[in-house]
């Protein structure tokens, strides 16, 4: 698997790169949020670890850029700061999952590893409600004939409920099925991925799709008084 880190911390983008690279992963390194950005451009990763804090262009303006040319590699973006504005900030500009330092070499593997896992696969490669369509194979989500621009981590989400279509779909099971059985992932994190794919699936459309089941988790499905086309 190739990845990029973009780091301007020298201990720790060498303790990152040593690292990686003793578990087999190809690693390219950036210091600074151009030089990341330009490599990303250049080259094909399956996983840029991308630091928020970055010198010239810091790490959300790096994954907004890449999102916006279309760019699908997945991002783990690191933070020094748990404050729930800037994580949004991160997700909202691309980024599929988190870590806030100082964290393990461990737990970073661990969300390498979910985050680069490709869309579930189903027999049926393309699923439809109402004019919502998922094509699982080339992990492309459309609505009203217009793409959506969905990172990978919303992929996933949107996947497991079109999967279970019109049946509410708890949360331990959305948090096992795109992060892996043994992430704990809180409450709070997971609505905000919700929100996130509720903005791009459901905002600029008349006709709400996904629903919250108080008390369970979400659902994807019709309202009760409107019919499919």
């Amino acid at each position: 698997m190739r990845l990029l880190i973009v780091e301007d911390e020298d201990r720790m983008l060498t303790l990152l790169r040593d690292g990686l690279r003793e578990h087999r992963y190809s690693v390219l390194t950036a210091t600074n949020g151009l030089e990341g950005f330009e490599l990303a451009r250049e080259h094909e990763f399956e996983v840029i670890v991308l630091d928020v804090m970055l010198p010239i262009m810091d790490g959300c303006e790096v994954a907004r850029r890449l999102r916006a040319q279309n760019i699908q590699s997945a991002i783990l973006m690191l933070t020094a700061c748990d404050s729930e504005d800037q994580i949004i900030r991160g997700l909202d500009a691309g980024a599929d999952d988190y870590l806030t330092k100082p964290f393990s070499f461990r737990e970073m593997l661990a969300r390498i590893q979910s985050i680069s896992r490709k869309i579930i696969e189903h027999p049926t490669e393309r699923v439809t409600l109402d004019t919502l369509i998922l094509d699982r194979s080339t992990h492309y989500a459309y609505r009203g004939g217009r793409a959506l621009d969905l990172t990978r981590t919303e992929l996933l989400l949107l996947d497991c409920l079109m999967a279970s279509e019109g049946q509410p779909v708890p949360r331990n099971t959305l948090v096992a099925t795109v992060w892996g059985k043994d992430r704990q992932i809180g409450a709070s994190t997971l609505d905000t991925f919700i929100n996130l794919l509720r903005n791009k699936v459901d905002a600029p459309f008349e006709t709400k799709l996904i629903h919250t089941v108080k008390g369970v988790g979400y659902a994807l499905h019709l309202p009760a008084n409107t019919s499919s086309k």
